[in-house]
């Protein structure tokens, strides 16, 4: 094989911080390369560096043996690197032929030659296994197929090296089982493709190589075949990942949640969530799957009395909670880890310490009377600190200046702390390293053996795999199949996400 692309002893700064610090990077030409790492480790920041968003401020980069010197994406694009974000770059309401030509400098004559450009467009997508309709609107198109038109555009714009920024974050996992097949033609059609990626079997299943990042620097290079999960998930975090222990022997309660043909809607006659009806069970996790985007924000929401359901009823431990407030249902025992922390789980602009009390700074032992109790009040940061191991310069820092996996902690650690009757935990990995996703799994399965319901929703196959007992799959707003864990068959499931019954 020959080196498509070296990346030699790159740095990247912003600010006093090094998103990237000499790092070295080779693609060989038909090799389908994995850039490995958690959040922040400085994945994205190399690969908008090479693709032309960011500039350097030390190191070079050599293109078919050709120092580049990159201003901008066009640039890239016309040297023969496609990058493929992880949010599409498409125009929902421009056909999938205008999206894939639009842009490209125009031939004279571009009316006449729309049938020689779709038979070019319709040969690259038969090649490599892709059906696209040329004529759909963008907006009609399912993920997995407006992904397909992004790949074929940078195809047919003539990438030699293709950039794809974790392509399978959307994707049912028949989506993510075809695009890998599609890569891997296109592959040994002599294609280079960098992955970026934070899932490890997606790494080992599908690529020739990886190269690990951690803190901006490069801590392994080396083929999947020389390595195995357990080995690169020591090389993204720096230690061995603890096994999650279970006990089998837990005890399930009575019902804690019980939802019955819940609805709302977000419009007249438009339904976010249609007729659903679910139970929770005291020391039981029900795990809700689903594409992201199918009525899995709205049915937290519901529950914890953000928004006012439409019609139904929902219960905790018998009582009707449909239509109080957010308050009142937090006073009755329920935990709410949100899908975005800074939106709806912290005031980034507070410190740790009153990030913790957030829902309790009003009453004792926090507060005496008409004051705070700031002795009692430190002592328990200190507490909650050590106990979920938050890496912070102090009790007193400011939850924004965090890294994400640890004001992550925060959130998780003000939420179970409490032993709630009922936690809703609303993917509650989202955004964090491997290791911090490692503790939060652990304390949401204490919580379970405590006797808290827990309703998990999360578009991770894996983790609702690896915490439930029960698993309802969500699409359109409608739940369409329920199993024991013991029924699990990911095939399965996944045709349920994507709504093929």
């Amino acid at each position: 094989m020959s080196t498509i692309l070296r990346m030699v002893s790159i740095s990247k700064y912003f600010g006093t911080l090094a998103a990237n610090e000499d790092v070295n990077l080779e693609v060989e030409k038909g090799e389908i390369h994995s850039l490995l790492g958690e959040n922040g480790a400085g994945k994205s920041t190399l690969m908008n560096i090479l693709y032309g968003l960011y500039q350097p401020d030390k190191g070079e980069i050599f293109f078919e043996d050709k120092k580049l010197n990159l201003k901008s994406s066009k640039d890239a694009i016309d040297l023969g690197i496609g990058m493929i974000h992880q949010h599409f770059m498409l125009v929902p309401v421009h056909t999938v032929l205008e999206n894939i030509i639009m842009g490209m400098r125009k031939e004279k004559g571009l009316i006449i030659k729309e049938e020689k450009l779709k038979k070019e467009i319709s040969e690259i997508a038969k090649k490599y296994g892709m059906e696209i309709s040329l004529d759909s609107k963008v907006s009609d198109l399912s993920v997995g197929e407006q992904q397909r038109v992004e790949i074929v555009k940078a195809l047919y714009r003539g990438a030699k090296l293709l950039i794809m920024d974790e392509p399978t974050a959307v994707l049912t996992p028949q989506e993510t089982e075809e695009l890998f097949t599609t890569l891997r033609k296109m592959a040994d059609d002599g294609m280079s493709i960098i992955l970026i990626t934070h899932k490890l079997k997606e790494v080992m299943f599908v690529c020739d190589r990886v190269t690990v990042l951690r803190d901006g620097k490069v801590t392994r290079t080396i083929h999947t075949k020389d390595t195995n999960e357990l080995e690169l998930a020591k090389f993204m975090i720096g230690r061995e990942l603890v096994a999650m222990e279970k006990n089998q022997e837990c005890c399930i309660g009575g019902p804690v949640l019980e939802l019955k043909d819940v609805s709302y809607e977000v419009e007249k006659g438009v339904k976010a969530l249609n007729d659903i009806s679910l139970r929770v069970c005291a020391g039981e996790v029900l795990g809700i799957a689903g594409v992201d985007g199918n009525g899995q924000r709205e049915l937290a929401e519901v529950i914890v009395g953000l928004m006012n359901a439409t019609s139904g009823t929902i219960l905790l431990e018998g009582e009707d909670i449909k239509g109080k407030t957010i308050g009142e249902i937090i006073k009755k025992g329920v935990g709410y880890i949100p899908e975005d922390r800074h939106k709806r789980g912290l005031v980034l602009d507070f410190s740790v310490c009153e990030n913790l009390i957030l829902k309790d700074y009003y009453k004792e032992p926090f507060r005496k009377k008409v004051f705070f109790d700031f002795n009692t009040i430190n002592k328990h940061a200190d507490h909650m600190i050590s106990k979920y191991s938050i890496k912070t310069p102090g009790r007193h820092a400011e939850a924004k200046k965090l890294s994400g996996g640890n004001q992550q902690k925060v959130v998780v650690a003000r939420e179970i702390y409490k032993s709630p009757k009922l936690l809703i935990a609303v993917q509650p990995t989202r955004g964090v390293d491997i290791g911090a996703s490692e503790f939060i799994h652990q304390e949401i399965i204490k919580a379970k053996e405590q006797g808290t319901a827990v309703l998990l929703i999360s578009t991770e196959l894996s983790e609702i795999n690896l915490l439930s007992d029960r698993i309802a799959v969500i699409y359109k707003g409608s739940i369409v199949g329920e199993m024991d864990k013991s029924d699990f068959e990911e095939s399965k499931i996944g045709l349920m996400m994507a709504g093929a019954n």
